[in-house]
């Protein structure tokens, strides 16, 4: 079941009216049910895997707290965290390090074929995964106490706006508000209430539009040209690699903000995954506003722990490497996602490495760093960088990805390819103007959002022009929206991880 199907437009209304009108003893109980019945429509044996893992990490957790000396507490902190990465690792490399060990072993002489496990990869492993590992971390290290409430544990990690896709959680986050603990905001109350209800799915029918009309779209247009290289060359690659780099945010933003509107709804606050990436000014930057919860994540229980930055400049390069290692393997159980977490990290340790050279420069040059035009430059740069990794990001391996990019020089004019070569990429003239417009419309909302919550703004217009732009929000779906046969809703890109 997708956010964005039909099954779960039945499934919602049902969960929320009878959640509001349940008594408050049995709410968590009752969104613990529908957490796994909705995590178990995709398979319900990987549903026996979440349960394994929650139940492995709530004990652990326990018996972390409980325990006296440090040797003790450590020994079941790394029993528990090598079960649940081992778990991990099994379902989604283990294909992946036999074919390595094949081409590793050929190179060294050894004849080795690797067999071709049929292992299915559990959907929302990843995501999962780590936020249990961080809540194990976190009372290991005293940061909370450990949840004695396992129904209301495993809620925190089941919880199903976030289960599949993320955002990952923290303890201080969701099982904060489970606790009761966020009162005073109103979170995890279980009352119902009007204003956050509207609130709640304004923002998951704006996460259905950047999905269903925008992202969607576009990948007509990027998987005619991806999934064939070498069959496309010059301005059809550079727009295609354009328009990855759109769909993959159109689409993860749309999922994180339509499981961010659907918790709202109930009553929860999830955490902010995107802070209007492709407005960053540099990589770093970049990485502070994209995937948020998996950047933050690897850097308290990854970057943090290596040394972070408070070592020789050496060993805080090599930490960065590391740290966008774990990201690119994090990612899938592929050469390329490897190579793209790599490439990022390279731009940061070569951003790191020449900060001093172009700092002398600028001043020599009397650049005035503190105008636009300087600020629009570091945005197109980063955004050049950001859009050639994603090149490998998609690209079905390697060598793929060498051919798409060895292809991108362009041959004929410019002209020649807006007149014709364009619609020959699986889009119409008018979907390709409605893909404008739709574009158009994501920047300029996230330009709004920087000065302020644009739903708090929309709420505050008169009762007439708010309706009107809910109704040309639901009508733009219906009409524009990209559906499979029999209406079948597309899965998100990161569903895959």
């Amino acid at each position: 079941m997708l956010l964005n199907s039909l099954d779960f437009l039945v499934f919602f209304p049902i969960v929320c009216l009878l959640y509001f009108a349940i008594p408050q003893k049995v709410k968590i109980p009752w969104l613990l049910l529908t957490s796994y019945y909705f995590y178990a429509c995709w398979n319900p044996q990987t549903a026996l895997l979440l349960a394994a893992s929650t139940v492995t990490t709530y004990l652990a957790g326990r018996a972390v707290e409980r325990l006296e000396g440090k040797g003790r507490r450590r020994a079941v902190l790394l029993l528990c965290l090598v079960l649940n990465i081992g778990i991990l690792i099994y379902f989604k490399y283990t294909n992946f390090m036999l074919r390595a060990m094949e081409r590793g072993l050929g190179f060294l002489g050894v004849q080795f074929t690797a067999p071709e496990l049929d292992i299915m990869l559990p959907v929302g492993i990843s995501f999962y995964t780590f936020q249990v590992v961080g809540y194990l971390i976190d009372v290991y290290r005293g940061k909370l106490p450990a949840e004695r409430d396992l129904c209301r544990y495993a809620l925190f990690v089941s919880f199903f706006p976030h289960i599949l896709s993320g955002p990952i959680d923290r303890s201080d986050g969701l099982l904060w508000q489970l606790q009761g603990r966020c009162v005073d905001q109103g979170l995890g109350t279980g009352r119902f209430s009007y204003e956050r209800v509207r609130s709640g799915l304004l923002l998951f029918g704006w996460g259905c539009f950047q999905k269903m009309v925008l992202s969607d779209r576009l990948a007509i247009l990027v998987g005619l040209v991806f999934d064939q290289p070498g069959e496309y060359s010059g301005y059809a690659v550079w727009l295609a690699s354009l328009c990855y780099t759109l769909q993959i945010y159109a689409d993860f933003t749309g999922y994180s903000n339509m499981a961010l509107g659907a918790a709202e709804v109930l009553g929860f606050r999830l955490r902010e995954n995107f802070r209007q990436p492709y407005f960053a000014t540099s990589i770093a930057d970049f990485w502070r506003c994209w995937h948020v919860s998996l950047s933050s994540w690897l850097r308290d229980y990854v970057y943090i722990p290596l040394g972070g930055s408070r070592c020789s400049k050496a060993r805080k390069y090599m930490n960065v490497m590391v740290t966008f290692l774990v990201s690119g393997i994090w990612h899938g159980a592929n050469w390329t996602y490897i190579l793209w977490g790599l490439l990022h990290g390279f731009y940061q340790v070569v951003g790191g490495l020449t900060a001093g050279l172009r700092g002398r420069l600028i001043k020599a040059l009397g650049i005035n760093t503190a105008c636009f035009s300087y600020t629009l430059f570091q945005r197109c740069v980063t955004f050049s960088l950001v859009s050639f990794a994603w090149i490998f990001f998609r690209a079905s391996g390697i060598r793929a990805a060498w051919k798409l990019i060895r292809s991108m020089w362009p041959t004929g004019s410019l002209l020649t390819f807006l007149r014709g070569g364009l619609l020959e990429l699986g889009l119409s003239g008018a979907e390709l103007g409605l893909v404008a417009v739709s574009v158009v419309l994501l920047f300029s909302i996230d330009a709004m959002s920087a000065r302020g919550s644009v739903r708090e703004k929309l709420f505050a217009q008169n009762l007439v022009f708010r309706w009107a732009l809910y109704l040309l929000l639901i009508f733009s779906i219906l009409i524009f929206g990209v559906y499979g046969p029999g209406y079948d809703a597309a899965q998100f890109v990161y569903l895959q991880f």
